[in-house]
């Protein structure tokens, strides 16, 4: 059986590069760190992140490398404020096959979930055994996770199709 896969092409930011497209991309690289300093509470015992918005949409709109570069760069102000540098990994991970599934024609969604299903050992294993974080609180981070990584995947797929047609 044989596979018709193009890496370079899945990889790709998937753009024609002008000051449009820069401008944005520039916007989304930077945005995840101002919403990074936004959190809701709930009445249910935790926090609602804002800063997977800025993530989901680079992916959905400039691909795997561009949920990456933002994962990362979006999350540097959240890295050291917690002084935790693995955050930068975190997020990029979560950007970037979010960004792989997406291109792949599968919902944001669904994308998204996939993208935090990979995150999520990754994230468990260093925050427990690196960072030293108790389990209660990690299982209420990962909750707290799911629930903004569904909204925000939800919003960002309403905001990145329109965003994508106007810089095209």
């Amino acid at each position: 059986m044989k596979y018709n896969y193009d890496y370079r092409q899945m990889f790709s930011f998937d753009a024609e590069w002008n000051f449009k497209t820069v401008s944005l991309f520039i916007f989304l690289l930077i945005v995840p760190n101002i919403l990074g300093m936004l959190n809701i509470s709930t009445p249910f015992g935790f926090k609602l992140h804002f800063f997977q918005l800025g993530i989901f949409m680079a992916a959905m709109i400039y691909g795997p490398m561009g949920g990456l570069l933002t994962g990362i760069i979006g999350s540097a102000y959240s890295a050291i404020l917690m002084s935790n540098p693995y955050i930068l990994l975190f997020n990029a991970v979560l950007g970037f096959f979010a960004g792989v599934f997406y291109r792949k024609n599968i919902s944001a969604v669904i994308s998204v979930l996939l993208a935090f299903m990979i995150e999520l050992p990754i994230l468990m294993t260093i925050d427990y055994y690196i960072v030293g974080m108790p389990m209660k609180v990690m299982l209420m981070l990962v909750f707290a996770l799911f629930v903004s990584n569904v909204i925000w995947a939800i919003i960002a797929d309403k905001a990145a199709k329109p965003m994508k047609n106007s810089i095209s």
